[in-house]
């Protein structure tokens, strides 16, 4: 399949949640809850598309000797990124319209109470950065500072696991497994920059 069908079959994919999300908000099913359950959603999934960006590379290297051939995935990597961004600030702006109700002087308190939200302001500006300089032409423009500041996607990935674990009240459950699927990303690169 060519890399143009490729890319809008991979854009159409990763609005499917949204849809199916509007969908159950447009029939009522959202549960006792709307404003949590849409937070949570638009949080889960910009931290699946975080796992599924950084699994890319992965996939290419140690794959590559098969017949699976997972090189193809390499050309969409920038947009499944782009669609943390787009899932993370539908996170944040859920959390100020359906828990601030748009107020932001509770702001402060809302730190008090919830402190995980503090992890999560840094991980959503580096994402903006990573987004804003997504592009070909800032590619070329930052250079070898690219690469340095793309690799700040682990520091977003563990900082968005820290976001998770620090909600946990009753069941670990979640908070492990996305804890080991950061492990498996994260240790073939430690395991490559090391044999260097």
């Amino acid at each position: 399949m060519p890399v143009f069908w490729r890319r809008i079959l991979v854009f159409i994919l990763s609005l499917i949640p949204l849809v199916f999300f509007i969908y159950k908000t447009l029939t009522g099913d959202l549960g006792a809850d709307p404003a949590k359950t849409i937070v949570l959603f638009t949080g889960e999934w910009a931290i699946y598309f975080l796992f599924i960006t950084l699994a890319v590379t992965p996939l290419r290297r140690l794959i590559a000797f098969s017949h699976l051939h997972f090189r193809w995935l390499q050309a969409h990597r920038r947009m499944l990124g782009l669609f943390a961004l787009f899932y993370a600030l539908l996170h944040v702006a859920a959390f100020l319209v359906f828990i601030l109700g748009l107020d932001l002087s509770r702001f402060g308190k809302e730190l008090v109470e919830r402190p995980y939200i503090l992890v999560t302001i840094p991980a959503v500006i580096l994402l903006i950065a990573l987004g804003v300089t997504s592009t070909q032409a800032m590619m070329r423009r930052l250079g070898k500072n690219w690469i340095r500041l793309h690799k700040s996607i682990y520091v977003i990935a563990i900082l968005a696991w820290v976001h998770v674990f620090m909600q946990v009240r009753s069941s670990y459950f979640e908070a492990v497994l996305f804890g080991v699927i950061l492990l498996v990303l994260l240790l073939p690169r430690i395991y490559w920059v090391l044999r260097k």
